[in-house]
């Protein structure tokens, strides 16, 4: 269950060919729940750091953050649903943009990785 996912979450970075290297830490709290997160590194020397907190029982996950930065570290977007925006409609889910926050369904690292491939070209 939790271990199937977590094969997918590889699947899926091996997948993405601009990928210069990535790592992968993941915690197995019981058969069905756990905690994966990891850091990517692009050939553009940009990197995405990302956590994920699931319980497979449930299609949405308990916990995300995905944050891309540049090559100076600066964060680009980052993905989250921490519930510190009430005020945006998607409320927790939402996006940093520079400055700016906006509304965001919850994300899958394919379609994270999928956004930045777009802005890399």
């Amino acid at each position: 269950m939790i271990a199937a996912y977590f094969m997918e979450v590889e699947q899926v970075l091996q997948e993405f060919p601009d990928i210069q290297s990535s790592t992968l830490r993941k915690k197995q709290y019981n058969s069905r729940q756990g905690c994966v997160s990891g850091s990517v590194q692009f050939d553009t020397g940009c990197r995405l750091e990302f956590m994920e907190l699931k319980d497979t029982d449930r299609s949405a996950k308990i916990k995300y953050r995905y944050q891309y930065m540049d090559q100076r570290n600066a964060c680009v977007f980052r993905y989250d649903n921490a519930p510190h925006h009430p005020d945006v409609a998607t409320h927790p889910h939402h996006k940093h943009e520079r400055e700016e926050v906006t509304e965001s369904c919850e994300p899958t690292l394919y379609n994270v990785l999928l956004e930045i491939a777009e802005q890399e070209k």
